[in-house]
């Protein structure tokens, strides 16, 4: 039987810590009853760095920059869930309900661009989770971290899938002038009733086209990151993704397969069962194909991609889609030269459509 998520939640439970010996099971509510509301809560996070490096050839950056742990969007397929287990807490609701706050990262972030030994790389926000959640519109550590980006002359990269990151348009089309940002625009769905069960705290389809149409009347390149792209349940909509995003003024595109590491293997396949419980088999049985049989591989060149019949069938559909579209467009000269300066491999996140 399938446990049914809270509203607003992306998931139901709190699976067991991988790293923990003990587990903390609470009481099920009484018969009928509905379970008590996990409300989300904010925490000081100590950090006396900022910048964390990347040594993985899949990513497009060595540089990330996170002012959060944890993530109020909830998405179910976050490949970041289990980061959290390594604060000792769950890659379930904990990840999406005990958020910790970097208050000194612009302080630190200064402190890093104005060193000697900085040698002016692409610095992506955020490489693991959002660094435009909902706290941030409140906190606004992530517009003052682009404030010191601006200052030092240092290009920056945004990932995100909400609309908020449009409130920066001003300091982003100021960095764009001179060719020093670039935002990857995450955008899964285009239907409504998926996108609330799937990303239940993030920006609406609609809300996030709205910001690429700002960002690009600002100066701004944008990027569409259809991602991730989960078979017989968005991979349809690549297509229409796609033109949808040019006609807002993306520029270019790219595209990552649904990864599923650790636990949240089990916690989609509780939402499939849950949401999509006669396509579970089909879900699952494509994932598998594209894996060797494993529901997931994480080595590297691979586990963004996969590999197999279905993989390619994805992988043509992506291109097709992208040269209706027209997404071809460049990167900002200096986001290339920092990213080039890595290594060719060090280009698949944020390359354009015609070698993604």
């Amino acid at each position: 039987m399938s446990v049914k998520p809270q509203p607003t939640r992306g998931v139901a439970s709190n699976p067991p810590n991988r790293f923990e010996a003990l587990e903390i099971v609470p009481d099920p509510p009484e018969d009928g009853a509905e379970p008590a509301p996990v409300l989300t809560r904010f925490f000081r996070d100590p950090a006396k760095e900022i910048l964390a490096r990347n040594d993985s050839p899949d990513v497009g950056f060595d540089w990330g920059l996170n002012p959060y742990r944890g993530c109020e969007h909830g998405c179910v397929y976050c490949f970041a869930r289990p980061t959290h287990e390594y604060l000792g807490l769950s890659a379930g609701l904990d990840f999406e309900t005990q958020i910790f706050v970097k208050e000194d990262a612009p302080t630190l972030l200064r402190r890093v661009l104005g060193a000697k030994t900085w040698k002016g790389e692409v610095v992506a926000m955020s490489g693991v989770t959002d660094p435009y959640q909902p706290v941030e519109r409140r906190l606004e550590i992530t517009r003052r971290c682009l404030a010191v980006f601006l200052e030092r002359r240092s290009p920056v990269a945004i990932i995100t899938k909400s609309h908020l990151v449009a409130r920066d348009a001003d300091v982003l089309g100021a960095l764009a002038r001179l060719g020093l940002a670039e935002v990857n625009l995450s955008v899964t769905t285009l239907r409504l009733d998926l996108q609330r069960i799937l990303e239940p705290r993030a920006s609406i389809p609609a809300r996030r086209l709205e910001a690429i149409r700002t960002l690009s009347a600002a100066g701004v390149p944008v990027n569409v990151l259809v991602a991730p792209v989960i078979p017989a349940i968005n991979e349809e909509e690549i297509p229409a993704i796609l033109a949808a995003c040019a006609e807002a003024g993306a520029r270019a595109a790219s595209y990552v397969v649904l990864r599923l590491p650790h636990a949240v293997g089990p916690l989609f396949e509780e939402w499939l069962e849950c949401h999509f419980p006669r396509r579970r088999d089909k879900v699952l049985n494509r994932l598998r194909s594209m894996h060797g049989g494993k529901l997931y591989d994480s080595s590297y060149h691979h586990r963004q991609r996969g590999q197999g019949v279905h993989a390619d069938q994805i992988r043509d559909l992506f291109h097709l889609g992208c040269r209706r579209a027209g997404l071809t467009g460049q990167r900002p000269a200096a986001i290339i030269e920092s990213s080039c300066a890595a290594g060719p491999a060090q280009l698949s996140l944020f390359d354009s459509a015609q070698s993604a």
